[in-house]
């Protein structure tokens, strides 16, 4: 199994630069990849990533105009038309949307690293054409000649570099008579059959509430200084506009690094009691989001990253991850008896069955998933 490591780096201000100039590269090979891929398309050709490097590496990089492109690592632009054809080959699949541009204000500032030039010693990381930057990080990182997909990125306050390397699954004596069922949801961010407390909703403490009011505070005063320095049908941006639109782009890097944390808490939580396996539902979250009124709430909860934890955390400890059936009536089953209520509303918070069951509905809905498809006596 594929064990990922972040640290944190601390490069100098040259070395930044470089840094800098590495994302730029990256993101104008993919858009160039992306441009030329849709032009060959319309004329009727079958373009690949690798035809696609060869025009770039016989066009672009001997042209005067872009000698600014060799000033970091050929790795980065062959790597981008690689991942280039990594997106179109998951669309074609029908797993992912069709490849959009890069924006340089929207699109995530990251890299790739060349791992054979990636040499880790006295805590500094040797980065190809950056040369050795120095680290920080509470992970012990194993000695190898080799990692797996380093990249280097750039959140708005740190630089950080991920890698992964194999490792075995992590040997742990499990419960073999615990299954598991996650109900997530928007009051609380799961129930756990096996947990007397839901998992709270971190979006409702009193830290990320002020940090919201914050945000909100900050992105009016910014839009009436727009507002104020518009020449004609151009904003001039100020200097008092940067600084604010920096603090505005740190309170949006807290609030992630908040809701992240609490998800990877709450996924320990429910790894620590050892389950055999764990059961849980497929939500829709992409027809969720069409919903004006909860698109919002939806999103802050990030279901799907607590999706991904769990799924990678339950392999590593060699738990099965089950996901149920999109149409499987977990809600409206009773979960003493098995009848199915089919008039249950959304609004109806409390399941009351003609057996005598009065719970509420996301915990039935739990214990249903814990019991998926196993043959009870």
């Amino acid at each position: 199994m594929i064990k990922s490591i972040k640290i944190r780096l601390i490069p100098t201000f040259d070395q930044e630069i470089l840094m800098k100039k590495s994302v730029g590269v990256a993101r104008f090979s993919y858009n160039f990849g992306l441009a030329k891929w849709e032009e060959l398309y319309k004329k009727g050709e079958k373009p690949t990533g690798y035809t696609i490097k060869e025009i770039f590496n016989n066009t672009i990089k001997k042209q005067e105009e872009y000698s600014w492109i060799k000033q970091v690592s050929s790795q980065i632009t062959a790597q981008a038309f690689a991942d280039l054809q990594d997106s179109f080959n998951s669309f074609f699949k029908g797993k992912t949307k069709y490849p959009n541009f890069k924006i340089k204000k929207k699109s995530r500032q990251i890299f790739y690293v060349r791992y054979d030039r990636m040499n880790i010693k006295n805590n500094t990381v040797n980065i190809e054409k950056i040369g050795r930057v120095k680290y920080k990080t509470n992970y012990t990182i194993p000695k190898l000649k080799t990692y797996i997909n380093p990249r280097c990125h750039y959140d708005g306050k740190y630089w950080y570099l991920t890698f992964g390397f194999e490792q075995g699954e992590n040997q742990v004596e499990l419960n073999k008579d615990l299954s598991i069922g996650i109900d997530l949801g928007i009051t609380n961010l799961a129930i756990v059959s096996h947990l007397d407390q839901p998992i709270k909703n971190i979006n409702k403490s009193s830290k990320v509430k002020k940090l919201e009011k914050k945000l909100k505070r900050l992105q009016r005063k910014v839009s009436r200084k727009y507002e104020m320095n518009k020449n004609g049908k151009e904003f001039v941006k100020t200097n008092n506009i940067i600084k604010l639109e920096k603090q505005i782009k740190l309170i949006h890097r807290q609030l992630t690094n908040i809701r992240t944390n609490h998800i990877h808490q709450a996924t320990n939580a429910i790894i620590k009691l050892k389950p055999y396996r764990v059961v849980m539902e497929n939500l829709n979250i992409t027809g969720m989001m069409k919903n004006k009124h909860l698109s919002k709430a939806i999103a802050n909860q990030k279901l799907y990253e607590f999706k991904r934890q769990m799924k990678y955390k339950s392999q590593f400890n060699g738990i099965e991850f089950v996901q149920v059936d999109r149409f499987y009536p977990s809600s409206k089953t009773c979960s003493r008896c098995g009848n199915i209520k089919k008039d249950l509303k959304l609004k109806d918070r409390t399941y009351s069955c003609e057996c005598g069951l009065n719970i509420c509905r996301d915990k039935n809905a739990s214990l249903n998933l814990s019991k998926y498809q196993l043959k009870l006596a």
